[in-house]
């Protein structure tokens, strides 16, 4: 007996271990979600991959709004229209995900989006949504299929004494700073054995006087600015001007732009008209050349 019980009482207990050290997937969502608020959503996203729980933190509607303009949904019907093109079910992370696609609207002639990191509006607009004198006259200019587009198209002027581009767009943009620029390039490319190639046979003109840019917004914001259009076989963004959303109420401001070469003592020509593209005024700086 006293064997058995000594047997008995040599086993050794079990101990419990030290306490799980908590970890993020411990914190409450309500807590996770408020700090990704603070985040910008390409760091969102990259958390939201890490665990279950940041993942269904990471999809809260207050986290997204804060990241939408605040007029995102005038931006909707803008750009969809009063159908049901654009789904009503979708939580706020799907509509930015959304909006931060290439959205085409008005016949396929713009295209505005969200820049993913900072979700401030940017907008393209083609040739073919511009005003060109005598673009219907094949003597001078000619459409030409491309892939160096975004519209697949763009506009080449062969020859031409009154050089004329103009344009509008009536939109809600933001509260905030835009900058406007026109991506031309003097010279047409085309391909040869696989490699680029840029033909700057009819390139002539542009150095006599220079290009005038212009803008101008409906509540009577101006500007103008003068450049000599000179490299060959580049696409070129040459900025035109400046504006300034102010209005609160975020309604839709309507802004006028055009460029211009109307001096009438020599011709012009060899030059490719792509697109004209407002941004945010502090992503000007990164591809500014004129």
């Amino acid at each position: 007996m006293g064997l058995s019980f000594s047997f008995l009482g040599s086993e050794e207990i079990p101990t419990a271990g030290p306490p799980p050290v908590p970890g993020l997937g411990d914190l409450p969502e309500s807590c996770v979600a408020s700090v990704l608020v603070y985040l910008d959503p390409p760091q969102i996203c990259r958390l939201a991959m890490l665990n279950r729980a940041l993942s269904r933190a990471s999809s809260a509607d207050f986290i997204w709004e804060s990241k939408l303009p605040l007029n995102y949904e005038d931006i909707i019907r803008r750009v969809f229209g009063k159908n049901d093109v654009f789904p009503k079910d979708f939580c706020k992370r799907d509509v930015y995900s959304r909006l931060c696609r290439l959205n085409s609207f008005d016949a396929g002639t713009k295209k505005v989006w969200l820049n993913k990191t900072t979700g401030k509006t940017c907008m393209l607009i083609s040739s073919n949504g511009l005003s060109i004198t005598g673009i219907d006259d094949r003597r001078y200019w000619s459409r030409i299929p491309t892939e160096e587009s975004r519209f697949r198209s763009i506009a080449y002027l062969q020859q031409i004494w009154w050089f004329e581009v103009d344009g509008e767009i009536e939109f809600p943009f933001p509260a905030g700073s835009y900058s406007l620029f026109f991506r031309l390039q003097l010279g047409r490319a085309h391909k040869r054995f696989g490699r680029r190639v840029c033909n700057s046979e009819h390139v002539h003109g542009w150095d006599k006087k220079p290009v005038q840019f212009q803008i101008s917004t409906s509540d009577g914001q101006k500007a103008t600015k003068q450049c000599y259009l000179k490299e060959h076989g580049r696409w070129i963004r040459y900025h035109a001007g400046d504006f300034v959303v102010t209005n609160k109420n975020c309604k839709s401001i309507k802004v006028k732009f055009s460029m211009t070469q109307i001096d009438c003592t020599h011709t012009k020509g060899g030059l490719c008209v792509d697109s004209v593209l407002v941004y945010p005024t502090e992503c000007r700086e990164r591809f500014q050349r004129f």
